[in-house]
């Protein structure tokens, strides 16, 4: 049976990185390749209901363990990487035995994963590191959170000791282009509550995510040769970079926030004289204060369409998820089991909020309370992420006592 570090790295040397300008499902076909392979897996580990979707959904079941009573509970993860690096031809490094201090990424020394600003590593000390060679990020977002999942059923299946109902499996693509559940009917799923594996460190419980939106700002301009462009030519790249200049340097950035405070981020920038187009993410953990954001932005575009009248400037704002923190108040044993479970791990539990979201967060505005679970992931996004393999292994041992946990459960609460 495969091991945990080896399904993790055969899940990363898997191109599955997501394309938020596609209009397919899938967004990239590369991601069908992993929703493939767990397709195989789960029916090599005697899983029941084992499907994959048109548009890439894997779903499976461990079948329920001398606990008749207990409700289905679900896990959840992404199989997509993010678009902002590139995923293609991934080759992890393994650092075994791992002595302490700063990592030199073999591909790329200027590249290092310095313990200074990765102080986690410190408690890592004789563990097993693995990162990308510094080409491309590594992936654990969230193929930690697949591995581990899958590691977990594996467990289940051969640990008859453990009673528990049953355990849904879920896969979803494009959760990082915020389309992870757009093709996923929640009531196929049928649990009560689920959890995403997609969280960093070990022992915490992500129980807050920020809301967002995403802006997409479109400058149309005039283009003509330079050469005679006094009084004629209306450079967009000019105005949108007025545009971004507009915005607050000393704070509402992720460079000068932290905690609870959100942001307005533009990541990505495109264009020329005759057109321009900037795309920003709204961030905030109260859902109210993005409309705050759109009305900022709005009063930008205002003043520079006043000082530019040629100019065509469109805001376009549309919703991506929303704080997860009211939808679980519908199922408390969601939370409290996992704080139970972590314990039962030898792990002292940490409520957290994320700085971000899953596809938990618009799982549970559809109905399934659906928290985040830590996987080891670190510096997601970056060419210097990097995850512990003893952490995704605390991951799945938590996942195993939950499933205990909810074996001993019924369906209602105080059942």
């Amino acid at each position: 049976m495969p091991t945990l570090l080896d399904r993790f790295l055969a899940y990363v040397r898997i191109d599955t990185q997501a394309d938020e300008r596609s209009a397919t499902s899938p967004s990239t076909a590369e991601q069908l390749d992993l929703c493939r392979l767990l397709e195989r897996e789960c029916r090599d580990l005697g899983l029941a209901d084992v499907e994959l979707a048109p548009h890439g959904v894997v779903m499976a079941t461990v079948p329920a363990h001398a606990a008749p009573q207990a409700p289905a509970i679900a896990w959840v993860a992404h199989v997509d990487t993010s678009p902002e690096t590139s995923g293609t031809a991934v080759k992890p490094v393994v650092h075994r035995d791992y002595r302490g201090g700063d990592i030199a990424l073999p591909a790329d020394p200027a590249r290092v994963i310095r313990v200074a600003d990765n102080p986690e590593l410190a408690g890592l000390v004789g563990g097993t590191i693995i990162t990308a060679d510094g080409t491309t990020l590594l992936g654990a977002d969230d193929k930690a959170g697949v591995a581990v999942i899958m590691t977990a059923a594996a467990r289940l299946v051969d640990r008859r000791e453990v009673a528990h109902g049953p355990i849904r499996l879920v896969f979803t693509c494009d959760e990082e282009i915020g389309r992870g559940t757009r093709h996923l009917d929640v009531a196929r799923i049928g649990a009560v509550c689920g959890y995403t594996l997609d969280g960093s460190g070990r022992g915490t419980i992500d129980a807050e995510t920020f809301s967002a939106d995403l802006a997409v700002v479109t400058v149309g301009g005039v283009n003509i040769h330079p050469s005679i462009g006094k009084g004629r030519m209306v450079n967009a790249t000019r105005i949108l970079g007025e545009f971004l200049a507009a915005l607050p340097a000393d704070r509402l950035s992720p460079e000068t926030t932290a905690g609870r405070e959100g942001f307005v981020h533009p990541y990505q920038l495109e264009g020329g004289v005759a057109r321009a187009e900037a795309r920003l993410l709204l961030r905030d953990f109260d859902t109210a204060a993005l409309a705050a954001q759109a009305r900022l932005l709005e009063s930008i575009a205002a003043d520079l369409r006043r000082r530019h009248p040629r100019a065509t400037i469109d805001v376009i704002v549309t919703p991506q998820y929303r704080n997860m923190r009211e939808g679980l108040d519908r199922e408390p044993r969601a939370v409290a089991l996992a704080v139970a479970a972590t314990r039962a791990a030898g792990m002292e539990p940490s409520i957290d909020v994320i700085r971000g979201g899953t596809d938990g967060s618009q799982l549970t505005a559809l109905g399934l309370p659906t928290p985040n679970l830590s996987t080891g992931e670190h510096n997601p996004h970056s060419p210097l992420e990097w995850t512990s393999l003893e952490e995704m292994e605390a991951a799945v041992e938590v996942l195993v006592h939950l499933a205990g946990l909810w074996g001993r459960e019924r369906a209602a609460p105080g059942g």
